[in-house]
């Protein structure tokens, strides 16, 4: 894991600003903290108080936690997420993982429901009964391994 503080500037110990080497360091031991993260895997870059994070992770998840933790820090004025997911697994896992969910939830008719998947990209599509189920859906969906996109073409209605 690295950090790359982009301008280094002086400053006195009583200045309540932060410099970009210290955000940068801070950033580097938050993500180490974290057990969602898998903070090898994280570089960090700050430059005028401006974080970008960039590296791979194999979840949507630690992908969010990531910028969640470092947003949480004092003196940043933004943040700017890079993180790739770069999935694990082969599309047909995915595929039968997601239905395997959907067909666990009794709230969601998983026959209604088709999942395609595509280099990460799951899109569904199909018809719901109620807006709950796409949120259902769309949570099965971000939680197969490998997931770095859902496109959600459900529709409400019944059949």
């Amino acid at each position: 894991m690295k950090a790359v503080a982009q301008e280094i500037e002086v400053r006195y110990p009583d200045q309540a600003k932060r410099s970009d080497d210290e955000i940068a360091q801070r950033a580097l031991n938050i993500l180490k903290w974290s057990v969602q993260v898998p903070a090898d895997r994280i570089q960090v870059k700050v430059e005028k108080g401006w974080v970008t994070l960039s590296g791979t992770v194999p979840w949507q998840y630690q992908r969010l936690a990531a910028e969640s933790a470092v947003r949480k820090l004092s003196g940043i004025r933004a943040v700017t997420n890079l993180i790739e997911i770069k999935p694990h697994v082969a599309a047909s896992d995915v595929q039968r993982k997601i239905m395997d969910s959907l067909k666990r939830n009794a709230e969601v008719e998983a026959d209604s429901i088709r999942v395609v998947v595509d280099n990460g990209k799951v899109t569904l599509e199909g018809k719901v009964k109620a807006w709950y189920e796409r949120g259902l859906a769309r949570r099965a969906a971000w939680s197969a391994p490998g997931v770095t996109m859902v496109e959600d073409r459900l529709t409400l209605g019944y059949d």
